[in-house]
Formats: C-alpha cells, sequence, structure tokens
C-alpha cells in the first residue's frame, strides 16, 4: 500500500492526513511526543509492533492500513552487515579533562548496569559536531572506569572521516588483543571472526571504546550481543541505524565549563587576571572544546601576548576560523572532514544555511533558501544532521554552531556566485516578511484568515498558529525586516510593520515594537506616504509608551503623527494620535492634558461617526475625570462604553470588542475603587483579569492583578491578595518592571512579605 516510503514517512503522511500534532497523536496512542518525533525524523529505531500498534490504533487506521503500517515497520528494520577500522591502544588519561560531568555520569551508571545487567550489554554511542570533545570525553571515561573492567580496556581508532579502514582489520586487532592466536584466527572468516568476538565480549567484562566511526556499518559487525561488557562508540553522527544501544549527543560546552577549560589550559593567575576577556574568547570559541584548546595552546605559546589582543583577533568574522589554529590543528581543517563527505545537495543547504539570521531555522528556512518543498528540504537538512553538521532540537528545530556557521558562510563566498548568494538571501528575506505580514494579519480588522490564494511554507490556519510562528520566528523575521530597511526596500518593509499594529499587544515586551516601527516610519518617510507616516508614528507612540516608558517621546511623536494625519484626511489615524498623546499624559499624570487629548478624541470619533478608537478615547477620558476627583462621572462614562460593546449592532470585530471589554471593565474597576467600593471593584478587576487572560493580554492582567491585589487589602482579605500579587511576580518579563516593583512593595508592607506565600 504504502510502496517502498520510509516509515518515517508514511507514519508523518498518515499523522498529517489524520490532521493531528505529535502532542494529539501521543495523546491517542501512548506513544511519548519525544518518541513519535524522532520516528518521524528517521533518528530512531523502528518501533517494536506493539509500538506500531498503538500508533495504528491513535491514528484510526482500517485493519488494511495496520498491518500496511506494520509491514512497512518490518521492512525497515535494519538488516546485520559487515564493511568498514584501526589500532587497538590503552586507553590514555586526559589531564586537563573539564566539565561534562552530566555526560560522565550517564556513562559511570551504564557501567555500573552492565556489571549487575541480566546478560544484556550495553553500547553508547556519543555523537555531536566535529570538535565538541566525543574522543576525550570517550577517553576520560574509559580511564576512570577501567578499573571496574577486569578483562581489560581497548581503544579503537576507526579512522572514520580520515580515510577508515577495514572491518576486519578491527576485528583481528581487537581478538589479538583478547589473547586470541593467530593460529584460531586463520581458521575463520570475517563472519566467524565477529561472532567469535561477540562470544569473547559476552563472557569477560570488558570496555571497548571505537572511536570515530564512519557509519553503522563499520562498527555493527564489533558490537556484542550480550554480557557485561561496555561498548563506546564515538562518531560525528548518531548512527541512528543501530539497533539497541544508547545515545549520548554532545554540544558544547556550557558557558561556566567553557572558561574553567581556558583557566586550567592558560593558569589561574593569567586568567584570573583577564577574567572578562577569557569570557569573551570562550563565546567566540563557541564555547566548543577543539576551539578552546586551540585558542588556549595559542596563548601559551605566546605567552607575552594578552588574552584581549586574542579577542580582537577572533572578533573579526571573517578571520575567525584562520586565527583558531595552533600547529597542525586546525578547527577549519576539522569541519572540512566532515564537508568533504556530504552529497552535493547537503553541502550546498549548509552554505546556504549560513544566511539565516536568527539562532535556530526550520526545514521551512531551508525551503525557502533552496527553492524546494518541505519536505524536501528537512530530508537534505537531516543528512546534515546525521553528518554531525546540524543539531536537531526537540522541538522540531535545527540549530548551525556558530563555528559552522561561519565555515558554511566562507564556503558560501567560494563556491557560489555573487548572483546566486544575493538570490538565495532575497528568498529567504522575502518568505520571512511575506509570512510574518500573513501573521500579522490574522489580529488585525478588516484581514484574518489568509487568503484562499496564498501558499506558504508554513501552516497559519489559526490565529494561535500565527502568534507562535510571529514569536518563535522573531529573531529571523525581524533581522531581515533590518535588512529590507538597510538595504532601501521601503514598500516591503511599511507593509510588514503594518501588519503588525494589532499583533503587538499581545506581546509586547517581546517584540522590539519600538524599533519595527521606527523602521515603518522611517520607510513611510521615504516613501512620502502621509497615512502610513500618520500609521507608524502613532504604532512608535504606543511602543514608546507601553514597552518603553518614553512617555515624553511618546506624545512628541504622537502629535508628529497628528499633522501628518490631518495632511492624508485620515479621522482613525488622528483619533488614534490624541489617544496616545493622552496616553503619555496619563502615565505623567497630567490630568488636564489628559483631559484634554482625550475628549478631543472622543469628540472627533463622534463627530465623524467613526468608533474603532472610541472606547479607548472614552476610557482615557474617564481616567482624567477620576484623576481629577470625579468618579461617579468617569463610572456612568464606562457603563456607556460597556453598553455600547454589547449592542447588538456594534460595529466593531469580536476581537475588539473583546479587548475594549476587559479595559473597560478595568476603568470600571478603577472607578469603584476610588469611591471606595471595594467589593465592587475587586469583582470587576477579576472579571477584567479574566477576560485579558482569555484574550492572552498579560501585560493587562499585570495591571488588573497588582489593582485587584490593593482592592483585597483594602478587604481585609490577605491571603487571596497575597495569592494575586505573587501571580503578578510569576508574569515576570511579561509584565512590566512598575507593576513587579509595585507587587513586591505590597507585599514586602502590607500582606506579610514575600516569604510568607
Amino acid at each position: 500500500m504504502y510502496g517502498k516510503q520510509s516509515f518515517a514517512t508514511v507514519l508523518r503522511g498518515l499523522r498529517q492526513r489524520g490532521r493531528l500534532t505529535m502532542e494529539e497523536l501521543a495523546e491517542a496512542s501512548g506513544v511519548s511526543v519525544r518518541a513519535i518525533g524522532d520516528m518521524e525524523r528517521g533518528r530512531s529505531l523502528v518501533p517494536q509492533r506493539r509500538t506500531v500498534v498503538a500508533l495504528a490504533e491513535g491514528l484510526g487506521l482500517t485493519d488494511e492500513e495496520r498491518e500496511a503500517l506494520l509491514s512497512t515497520a518490518r521492512a525497515a528494520r535494519p538488516t546485520r552487515a559487515v564493511a568498514a577500522a584501526g589500532t587497538v591502544v590503552p586507553p590514555r588519561s586526559v589531564g586537563d579533562f573539564t566539565g561534562r560531568e552530566p555526560e560522565l555520569a550517564v556513562l559511570r551508571g551504564a557501567a555500573e548496569r552492565s556489571r549487575t545487567g541480566g546478560g544484556e550489554s550495553s553500547v553508547w554511542v556519543v555523537s555531536g559536531p566535529p570538535g565538541c570533545g566525543k574522543t576525550t570525553l570517550a577517553l576520560k571515561a574509559a580511564a576512570d572506569l577501567a578499573d571496574g573492567f577486569p578483562d581489560g580496556c581497548f581503544v579503537v581508532d576507526l579512522h572514520g572521516v580520515d580515510g577508515p579502514v577495514d572491518t576486519d582489520e578491527a576485528l583481528l586487532k581487537l581478538l589479538k588483543a583478547l589473547g586470541v592466536s593467530d593460529r584460531r584466527l586463520a581458521q575463520e572468516d570475517p563472519r566467524g571472526r565477529a561472532g567469535l568476538l561477540r562470544a569473547l565480549l559476552g563472557d569477560r567484562r570488558c570496555l571497548v571504546v571505537l572511536d570515530n566511526a564512519r557509519d553503522e556499518r563499520q562498527v555493527r559487525a564489533l558490537l556484542p550481543a550480550g554480557g557485561r561488557s561496555l561498548v563506546l562508540v564515538t562518531s560525528r553522527r548518531p548512527l541512528t541505524g543501530l539497533e539497541d544501544v544508547d545515545r549520548l549527543a554532545l554540544t558544547e560546552m556550557a558557558r561556566d565549563e567553557a572558561v574553567e577549560l581556558l583557566r586550567r589550559i592558560l593558569g589561574a593567575r593569567r586568567a584570573d587576571a583577564e577574567a572578562d576577556a577569557v569570557a569573551r574568547v570562550a563565546e567566540l570559541c563557541g564555547r566548543l572544546p577543539l576551539a578552546l584548546r586551540v585558542a588556549g595552546n595559542w596563548l601559551t605559546v605566546r605567552s607575552g601576548w594578552t588574552v584581549d589582543h586574542l579577542v580582537r583577533r577572533l572578533a573579526d568574522e571573517e578571520r575567525r576560523l584562520g586565527a583558531l589554529a595552533a600547529g597542525d590543528v586546525r578547527v577549519e581543517a576539522a569541519f572540512e572532514l566532515s564537508y568533504r563527505q556530504l552529497t552535493g545537495q547537503a553541502a550546498r543547504m549548509l552554505r546556504l544555511l549560513s544566511l539565516v539570521p536568527g539562532p535556530d531555522m526550520t526545514a521551512a528556512h531551508g525551503a525557502a533558501l533552496t527553492a524546494t518543498g518541505v519536505f524536501e528540504a528537512e530530508d537534505v537538512m537531516e543528512e546534515l544532521v546525521e553528518a554531525g553538521l546540524l543539531q536537531a532540537t526537540f522541538t522540531g528545530r535545527y540549530q548551525l554552531h556558530d563555528l559552522l556557521r561561519l565555515f558554511g558562510r566562507h564556503r558560501l563566498s567560494r563556491e557560489e556566485s555573487a548572483g546566486e548568494r544575493a538570490a538565495a538571501d532575497d528568498r529567504l528575506r522575502t518568505w520571512l516578511l511575506e509570512t510574518a505580514a500573513v501573521a500579522g494579519r490574522w489580529y488585525k480588522p478588516g484581514y484574518g484568515a489568509p487568503p484562499r490564494s496564498w501558499r506558504g511554507l508554513v501552516p497559519l490556519e489559526s490565529a494561535e498558529e500565527a502568534r507562535d510562528w510571529l514569536q518563535s520566528e522573531a529573531p529571523s523575521w525581524l533581522a531581515a525586516l533590518r535588512a529590507a530597511a538597510h538595504r532601501g526596500e521601503h514598500a516591503r518593509t511599511v507593509e510588514t510593520t503594518h501588519a503588525m499594529d494589532w499583533f503587538c499587544d499581545l506581546w509586547v515586551h517581546g517584540g522590539h515594537w519600538t524599533e519595527v516601527f521606527r523602521l515603518g516610519a522611517e520607510a513611510a518617510a521615504a516613501l512620502d506616504d502621509p497615512y502610513m507616516r500618520a500609521f507608524h508614528l502613532n504604532c512608535l507612540s504606543w511602543a514608546l509608551n507601553t514597552c518603553d516608558q518614553r512617555y515624553r517621546e511618546a506624545i512628541e511623536r504622537a502629535d508628529e503623527a497628528l499633522g501628518h494625519a490631518r495632511r492624508a484626511q485620515d479621522v482613525h489615524q488622528q483619533v488614534s494620535a490624541l489617544v496616545h498623546a493622552a496616553s503619555g499624559y496619563r502615565q505623567l499624570g497630567d490630568a488636564p492634558r489628559l483631559a484634554d487629548r482625550s475628549l478631543a478624541a472622543v469628540e472627533l470619533s463622534e463627530a465623524a461617526g467613526h468608533y474603532e478608537a472610541w472606547p479607548q478615547a472614552m476610557r482615557l477620558y474617564g481616567s482624567a475625570l477620576r484623576l481629577l476627583g470625579r468618579a461617579e462621572e468617569a463610572l456612568t462614562l464606562h457603563r456607556r462604553v460597556i453598553a455600547f460593546l454589547d449592542a447588538p449592532d456594534c460595529p466593531l470585530s469580536a476581537h475588539l470588542v473583546a479587548i475594549f471589554r476587559a479595559t473597560s471593565t478595568q476603568a470600571l474597576g478603577l472607578d469603584y475603587a476610588a469611591l471606595g467600593r471595594w467589593r465592587e471593584a475587586a469583582d470587576h478587576l477579576r472579571s477584567a483579569q479574566t477576560q485579558s487572560n482569555r484574550i492572552g493580554i498579560v501585560h493587562r492582567e499585570a495591571e488588573q492583578l497588582l489593582h485587584l491585589g490593593e482592592a483585597l487589602i483594602e478587604l481585609g482579605e490577605t491571603e487571596e491578595a497575597r495569592y494575586v500579587l505573587h501571580q503578578v511576580l510569576a508574569l515576570g518579563d511579561a509584565a512590566d518592571d512598575k507593576e513587579l516593583k509595585a507587587a513586591r512593595r505590597l507585599l514586602d508592607t502590607r500582606v506579610g512579605g514575600l516569604a510568607a506565600a
């Protein structure tokens, strides 16, 4: 039924046919999300029959489809094969080994389980990118664990990336090291020698390090089938085709580990004298052990040079890889060995991925760069994962190490023409900004879902998917926006930022909105479009008010927007400019100017019959009345707004109504508080917070929870007040500093302190 498709392809296709997320399939089948993700990427073993049956039930397959899926799983199970290894040497200690304690603990646990296990051998594949310290870790573990393996410790260098030697040669070396006579060896063919090795390792307690394996075929014949031996296989590849093995993936070192390694190489006195520079070298080396050792050795030889001098050399990205060389050890050469083994498609993908501006990426980035489909790009990117040159995360994203990014960029400049580089960069930038605009418009009145004609590389079938994409890809689309603005692509810049004016309120403290809307305002000025200038200056005023608390500058930008809005004869932008100026005056506590600007906005809205910003203008005017001691008038005004929003013929969209109802309910709570009617204040503030939570306006929640806490304190309900104020603190970076500080102050002074919760 499924032809020659891989199990991973079939499983992914069935899940997508059923419109299930990995999480939904996991819940339906009882198989973990992580396991499903690994199976779909082909990074794990083909599952056992019971797992396939559970997946089939979760997918709702027919009996015929289930049997076809089982057949595909059976066909995908790799067969044993022998083909491709080195010399046997005793393990050496690693004198300046630093860090990796969690990984060593895993291997110590594996050694203990192999000693007490019920006849099952323990095989661990230690994989990771070039230079991440796989061999060093394996040798350190072997040296530490040697006493627990009385029948011997052996290290075989398989030379996987620089001329792999024959598997039979490695078999001979290991068998001789285990004491098998030449006469016995001469009597066995390669298959017999492999069986003999398995038998010996099964009977004895040995530790074997198979270092630098090229692929699965090279090591299969060297692995025991049972017993109490422990085998550590190091490889740049995860060797996903091996069955019944455990895996340990290495990446760069932790920050403190990287600094400590440099400190041990340089000596404590020298390193501590330039501690900041040492930490900077660690980051410029990408915390990659090979690069750290090269940098440390470089400084050790040049003892008269400061660490800061090396920082300056490494800070130049064009020179960094070349500078990371000491004698015959070159970081770039380690990358080159793996690069030469790639297919042409994968090598080109690595080069192009160096153009991705964010810290990580998805297969859609690769598809945009190469002008291919997402699945085609994913297959090529998985080849890079298998080669140890790209790291796959459990979130479905990929990460390219900083030094590998530089390597890819150097290769890009050498192997691709300037025109090809520019075309790929433009494809990526275009995709990022077009997708950002489509996603942002989900929240914009008059837009919503993408048009049916839109064909994107990522699904944006709901507002939630749009929000997830905008947040997860923010580093990339923001960098693309900067690049477009720098290149003078004013229309593209304006189009993207114009799509963000409603989404931004849902992600106040994560979107760099001041920069986004400043770029939009500058592009609109270059186009000399008065409407767009007013629009983006209004958005910039909002960002200065809400995100940066730069209230006077916000008022200046709003006043500037008002002038352009009048030139464009656009009522909505005029009202918005008055509203943003009023917001700035509210934050400054200037009640007369707040009243003047907000009342002007109300009157202009009503005169023009334009009500899109009217509820916001009314709320601000109500704030002015409250500040002026006229809370009863404010209460009446805000009730009028709620009645407008609840009317069946309300002209606003459901999304706008929901937002304005939440803020107007909050305003009513503050009115009741100003009148000392604390129970009614608490009820309205609690309702406002619930509404804001439903919409996803987190910064509003922080305000409402803070005011609710104040009302509860006045009511004497200190336990609930303490809980509510801790909810404010739990919002963390999503809340403004002023709300966080106010919550801490109330906890310290009014409800018994932070520790009492």
